[in-house]
């Protein structure tokens, strides 16, 4: 049945509106508190409902806050672990050094000191014997003129000039070797300086490497208990090096993009231009797959030479077979960039070639000065195609950290969104208690009519008791 077909069960379509409307609030009044409540049941359960779902996003926002710290705390406990393990390998080395040259510093310093020694004995200053010309001038100064004392002590004189005279001869040449002694120490002096200042310059290296163990140590120590100081330290250095290494990996996909087209136009003619694989051509799919062979050698080789700790068996091979995988990735790699090297001349030969032909069809002369400077540009793309594969090689450093810091980054992007779901949920949770007295409030606006009359009717009521009460009272009181 249409709604003009419901409007003329009497003549008059307003008067059909009116009556269609009062029958409508009188049964939207008969069913108002059934309504009231059916509204209110089905707003709560949706409220609870979302409230559920917000209590479950905290919960497994949590969840992953835990694991992001768990996986955070294990990266920083190992790179520290690295850095840690590197600092003693280089203790390690510089007391192996230093040690393994002690007895021959011990030997140099042992024979500096003993010809010093000696030399300084010999240097030693012997006093001269004391005179004993006093006691026979004091005897002969008692004799008697008559016995010829003045001629003895004019002998005794001469005799002392002379004495005197060689004495002080002696003494100068004993002076002059003593200073040759002493000059001869001088150099002994210098090289036990300097072999001091060896040990000091290796002591001093020592101490300030040990401080910097002891400084990684903290860090490390830290990072096991798992403060919220090396968290906060290590999640912001996470995001450093997420960044950081993007930035490295677009420069190097830039680099690949070069590789890639100095070798995409010689494949086609190698495997053919009009070959497709799908929607894409064969030599396309073949350029990009050299270059990706040649990526995963260069990872495998980092990975040989412990550079990189993508892939744990590999550096858990023997020595001898992972020196063999290094000789034999870098082979491979060797071989691969020579065949991109060949792949840009045949490049350079084909873009001469159309050149040459487009002049030839042109009627131009193309032997003139297109040869004259080509070995410039062929020389620098096969420099280009050779080099190019050795340093995406590298790629793999930034590739590993990547790696690494996108855990960490990508589960604090999943925390501020389950944070964010869960701060929605629960507003969303708020927001149906009150729509659901918004629509209560709805369903009453059409009954303001019977809802005014059962007000008033209430409130004469609520009059006629209370009278009754008061006379009741009075009654009472009489």
């Amino acid at each position: 049945m249409s709604f003009s077909a419901i409007l003329e069960f009497t003549p008059w379509p307003t008067l059909s509106i009116l009556i269609l409307f009062i029958v409508a609030v009188f049964v939207l009044f008969l069913a108002r508190d059934t309504a009231h409540q059916a509204i209110r049941t089905a707003t709560s359960a949706i409220a609870r409902g979302l409230r559920l779902a917000s209590h479950s996003t905290t919960h497994l926002e949590a969840r992953l806050a835990t694991r992001n710290r768990d996986v955070l705390l294990a990266a920083g406990r190992e790179a520290k672990e690295r850095i840690i393990e590197r600092e003693f390998e280089r203790i390690s080395d510089s007391v192996r050094k230093d040690l393994s040259n002690y007895p021959t510093l011990h030997r140099a310093l042992s024979e500096s000191i003993r010809r010093i020694e000696e030399d300084h004995q010999a240097a030693v200053d012997v006093p001269p014997e004391a005179p004993g010309w006093v006691r026979a001038v004091d005897a002969v100064s008692k004799m008697e003129g008559k016995n010829g004392a003045a001629a003895i002590l004019e002998d005794i004189h001469k005799s002392l000039v002379k004495a005197h005279k060689e004495a002080m001869d002696t003494y100068r040449e004993a002076s002059s070797e003593r200073h040759g002694l002493l000059r001869k120490m001088m150099p002994e002096w210098r090289v036990i300086k300097e072999t001091l200042d060896r040990v000091m310059a290796s002591v001093e290296s020592l101490l300030n490497r040990a401080t910097a163990i002891d400084r990684h140590m903290q860090d490390y120590q830290d990072i096991v208990r798992g403060h919220d100081r090396a968290v906060s330290t290590l999640s912001s250095s996470s995001v450093v090096q997420f960044f950081v290494s993007g930035l490295v990996l677009l420069i190097a996909i830039g680099g690949a993009a070069i590789n890639f087209s100095l070798i995409a136009r010689p494949m086609s003619e190698m495997v053919g231009g009009t070959s497709y694989i799908g929607s894409f051509r064969t030599a396309d799919i073949a350029a990009l797959v050299i270059i990706m062979v040649e990526i995963s050698m260069g990872l495998f080789l980092m990975e040989s030479l412990r550079i990189t700790r993508l892939f744990p068996v590999i550096a858990a091979l023997p020595d001898k077979m992972r020196v063999r995988m290094i000789w034999i990735t870098f082979s491979l790699l060797t071989l691969l960039a020579s065949v991109e090297a060949g792949l840009a001349y045949m490049r350079e030969v084909l873009l001469q070639d159309e050149l040459a032909t487009g002049a030839l069809l042109r009627g131009e002369d193309s032997g003139g000065l297109q040869n004259e400077y080509l070995w410039i540009t062929t020389a620098a793309q096969m420099g280009m195609g050779f080099i190019l594969p050795f340093a995406l090689t590298f790629v793999a450093i930034p590739f590993e950290t990547f790696v690494h810091s996108s855990r960490t980054v990508l589960g604090l992007c999943g925390i501020g969104l389950l944070r964010a779901v869960a701060l929605f949920l629960r507003v969303l949770s708020n927001s149906f208690h009150h729509i659901g007295k918004l629509l209560e409030r709805l369903y009453d606006l059409p009954l303001f009519v019977p809802l005014w009359l059962e007000k008033a009717r209430a409130k004469a009521a609520a009059d006629e008791e209370r009278a009754r009460e008061m006379v009741s009272v009075q009654e009472a009181q009489t």
